[in-house]
């Protein structure tokens, strides 16, 4: 392996990593998922702007453009908020595991967007994902909200990928990223207003959580998004994929390590969350092979 493609491999592992620490700063926040999310964009957006102004990049888009920017930030933004709700009525592990099944759902909505046909392989594994769920359902009923929180913020995660994915090829990442967490703000400013969640408990934050939210916002969300972008230009369909399911791996054994007995799970769950994650991998490897 070339120095320049270990270089961008190692960088695309700490990405991931830091994705999987995403989830255990949203435990530890004690705000609830929508200040949270609100919190974590307005910051992220910030950082993101500096750092245009340090680069001394564009930001100027054309109102068309505003528009599509508008409809991605209101799903991330929707899709964060139902992840974050996720965690705080279950735990990170049950989070991320319902958040695996988001390579299936883009299998299925692809087809909606690029108008081709379903593949048979797809949908065989999506089957083999819901048996996977369905063991998890039925041994760790209590959570059943944080599960559909999450399989919600699953196939938010999808749609928006999918988008992006149309979005990338005309707009540089960092222009789609300023203005999609900046819109996402609006969008939940917007419902705060009218349901009257602001007041100023809102805006009394603890010193933990104005630390956990900086590095939320900053690394976890700011860095991530750019660099992630400028990383995978460099590797194989192949290899980001493989590593990217690692994310909920990274994720549960932080959780273990931070939380202890609270992440700690029947053997079932582990069963059908290898299931799940096998499933995710083995669609990835086939679809790598495909393009490759």
């Amino acid at each position: 392996m070339q120095k320049t493609n270990l270089k961008n491999y190692l960088q695309l592992h700490l990405i991931i990593f830091i994705w999987g620490f995403t989830a255990i700063l949203g435990a530890l926040i004690s705000l609830d998922a929508i200040p949270l999310v609100w919190f974590r964009m307005l910051f992220a957006v910030g950082f993101i702007f500096l750092y245009f102004l340090y680069k001394k990049k564009s930001l100027r888009i054309g109102p068309k453009t505003m528009l599509k920017f508008l409809v991605g930030g209101a799903i991330i933004a929707t899709h964060w908020v139902a992840f974050f709700a996720a965690i705080k009525v279950a735990n990170v592990s049950i989070a991320l595991i319902a958040m695996s099944t988001g390579a299936l759902f883009t299998s299925l909505i692809e087809p909606l967007f690029f108008k081709r046909k379903i593949i048979f392989s797809e949908f065989l594994m999506g089957l083999i994902v819901v048996a996977g769920l369905y063991i998890i359902f039925s041994v760790e009923g209590e959570y059943m909200l944080g599960i559909i929180y999450a399989l919600i913020a699953s196939f938010l995660s999808a749609l928006f990928s999918v988008i992006n994915g149309l979005y990338v090829k005309k707009y540089e990442g960092s222009v789609i990223s300023f203005y999609q967490l900046l819109f996402g703000v609006a969008c939940i400013t917007v419902y705060l207003l009218i349901t009257g969640g602001f007041s100023l408990e809102f805006f009394q934050l603890s010193n933990s959580d104005i630390m956990y939210l900086l590095i939320l916002s900053s690394i976890c969300t700011a860095y991530a998004f750019v660099v992630s972008v400028n990383v995978m230009k460099y590797l194989s369909p192949y290899t980001v994929m493989l590593s990217i399911n690692l994310e909920p791996v990274y994720g549960i054994i932080l959780a273990l390590l931070i939380f202890g007995e609270k992440e700690k799970m029947t053997p079932q769950f582990y069963l059908g969350a290898i299931i799940i994650i096998g499933t995710v991998l083995v669609n990835g490897i086939i679809k790598a092979k495909k393009t490759s």
